[in-house]
């Protein structure tokens, strides 16, 4: 098997993960604490190996096209925040929920964010040179966009500074750092890339892996939320066909090529759900909801990219005027 073959299929492998976990959650009820201990390393590990995948030592390489850069910023970070904004007042009055949509929909994805621009035939080293820059920029800006559109007594309820966000920052700060020290030392001789390479194939089963344990952790909380997964299904569905329709008029705006207007694409309409699970994770008793939302939303993300490469590629973007 390739790992191009193993990304197509991780849809269909979390989706398994996801029913295994609920099934042995279900089936032994005491393997909730055990599964709680053990999801922490595991995503901490998840992180090392995807942003092993981010150049992060090269974020300058993304202003090397302007034009691709400015969408980039304009879409991820105005326009994208602008919509989940608007969002909020059309949803339940439930803070847990909103938190979760907040945390999920205000990042830009950088692992399969590469994977679906390849296959979407959009242009990769364009996706590549711009995923350190999304990766630092939502990380120095997710605070404040919570700030701005959670009510304050929300917002210091579930981000309390003295619990959440040391460790939500130590499990995201720590493979950070971890990661950019490998880039270093795999950029100091050409054989060492092959490490870089192997690691790429970890991201998808430790996804999996993450997922099962949250499932199998939190199976009261995910059959409970079932009603409010409904609620949000549209949501989500709705939040890919806005992100679509953004990326093709900064595209006619900004006359980018095709496949720049298709990794754009790609970029608004994928979303870093792991990247905030440690902040999710770490919230007081009462926010389980939040973590349940993000997950759910990965999965209709996943089943909306496949949507994507059909209807990307072959309509939206199909005949756009290449830049004089």
């Amino acid at each position: 098997m390739s790992r191009l073959t193993l990304e197509r299929q991780q849809v269909w492998i979390y989706l398994t993960a996801i029913v295994g976990g609920l099934l042995l959650g279900s089936l032994r009820p005491d393997v909730g604490a055990r599964f709680e201990a053990l999801l922490w390393p595991v995503l901490a590990a998840l992180l090392y190996a995807t942003f092993v995948q981010v150049p992060l030592l090269h974020v300058h390489d993304a202003f090397r096209d302007r034009r691709f850069v400015l969408a980039i910023l304009l879409g991820n970070f105005v326009l994208i925040p602008l919509v989940v904004w608007l969002i909020l007042p059309w949803l339940p009055d439930d803070p847990a929920l909103h938190l979760g949509v907040l945390l999920v929909l205000l990042v830009p994805c950088t692992d399969w964010f590469i994977t679906f621009t390849q296959l979407g035939r959009g242009n990769t080293a364009r996706a590549i040179a711009v995923t350190p820059l999304n990766l630092l920029l939502q990380l120095l800006l997710l605070p404040v966009y919570l700030w701005l559109m959670l009510p304050a007594a929300d917002f210091s309820a579930a981000l309390r500074t003295e619990e959440v966000l040391p460790a939500a920052l130590a499990l995201i700060g720590l493979p950070l750092v971890a990661a950019a020290l490998t880039e270093r030392w795999v950029e100091a001789q050409a054989e060492r890339a092959v490490w870089r390479d192997r690691l790429g194939w970890w991201p998808v089963p430790l996804l999996a892996v993450v997922v099962f344990l949250i499932a199998g952790a939190q199976v009261g909380t995910v059959l409970d939320a079932g009603s409010v997964l409904l609620t949000v299904l549209p949501v989500f569905v709705g939040f890919l066909l806005v992100a679509a329709l953004i990326a093709l008029g900064l595209t006619r705006w900004l006359r980018l090529p095709m496949d720049a207007g298709r990794t754009l694409a790609f970029s608004l309409g994928t979303r870093n759900s792991f990247v905030v699970l440690p902040f999710a994770l770490a919230l007081p008793a009462g926010w389980e909801t939040t973590v349940v939302v993000v997950v759910f939303q990965s999965l209709v993300e996943l089943f909306g990219m496949v949507f994507y490469l059909w209807w990307l590629p072959r309509h939206l973007f199909r005949s756009l005027p290449a830049p004089d």
